[in-house]
């Protein structure tokens, strides 16, 4: 057989769902109807999110997941193809795409309903090793076999030349098959609290740093902790004059990071260019649109005035 070509930096391997986004002044009470101010619909889901970030900011990305034949897949599809986003090992099939609401309030706050209906994980066959040597592997648990079965490729095909990273943003089956099999643990404040039963990052990071090279805990406008090995240590986060939107910042720190990866950024510098990541796109309503460009990151780090309206 010919060889495949090395043809991406990182392979996103989860969730893609269509998104509805809805700003409201306020969430209705029980019983109560309310008028939206906005609405964005577009694709969503954190692996097929962090693609699009990755390929934004200049790396090489494909998206490994599922997306019906439904009209959500379709836009899902061609979201992706337009920010370059290889589509090659994506799963088709008659089964629904999945759906999210989101109800985005004025302080940035939102909450998302997902609908998946018959919409199953896809099992370890239907994944299909179409390149060699990724220098990245990104899982958001949403789809555990075939992330277990991308796992066991890289480990045999790239050996050392590849970093698997886990996009823990909630404790479950998914994730928990997944935690410990991976270089860097990446998780929201919420998993680390889900995993100790308490409100403790640092211990988290600890225990699991016993068994992963690296993890790392974001915590929303207080930054992030971080353990690697024996050293550990804290960054804050970017200041952001008004927050629009949360929904995404995680994808969007996830997708970074991953590319960073990929760079091979110093550490230092890889942190805050995912940190940076994650406050740009809380600046922006709607997960999709708040995936950022290099230029945006360029600036916003900076400190310069953002015109990109």
């Amino acid at each position: 057989m010919d060889e495949i070509p090395a043809a991406t930096d990182v392979i996103c391997i989860g969730h893609a769902s269509y998104d509805m986004v809805y700003s409201l002044d306020a969430l209705p009470d029980d019983g109560e109807k309310a008028q939206a101010d906005g609405l964005i619909m577009c694709g969503g889901g954190p692996a097929a999110n962090a693609a699009v970030a990755i390929a934004r900011l200049g790396s090489r990305a494909a998206f490994c997941g599922y997306i019906g034949n439904d009209m959500p897949g379709r836009v899902q599809l061609q979201e992706l193809a337009r920010a370059g986003v290889n589509t090659d090992m994506v799963v088709r099939g008659d089964a629904a795409t999945p759906v999210s609401c989101v109800w985005v309030t004025p302080d940035g706050q939102r909450t998302l309903v997902n609908y998946k209906g018959d919409t199953r994980a896809l099992e370890r066959s239907a994944f299909r090793p179409l390149y060699q040597r990724p220098r990245v592997l990104l899982a958001d648990g949403h789809e555990p076999e075939l992330a277990l079965a991308a796992l066991d490729w890289v480990r045999q095909e790239a050996g050392s030349h590849c970093g698997v990273v886990l996009d823990a943003g909630s404790l479950h089956a998914g994730t928990q098959s997944l935690m410990y099999r991976v270089d860097h643990l990446v998780a929201s404040e919420k998993f680390a609290r889900q995993f100790l039963g308490r409100d403790d990052p640092e211990a988290a990071l600890a225990a699991w740093c016993t068994r992963v090279p690296v993890a790392v805990v974001t915590l929303g406008e207080r930054g992030l902790v971080w353990r690697c090995g024996a050293e550990s240590g804290r960054l804050p986060a970017f200041t952001v004059d008004a927050v629009v939107d949360t929904t995404g910042a995680g994808d969007a720190f996830h997708g970074a990071y991953a590319a960073g990866l990929a760079a091979a950024m110093p550490w230092q510098d890889l942190l805050a260019f995912a940190s940076a990541a994650g406050s740009w796109c809380c600046t922006r309503m709607g997960a999709r649109p708040g995936m950022p460009r290099r230029q945006d990151l360029a600036r916003f780090m900076a400190g310069q005035p953002d015109s990109s309206g």
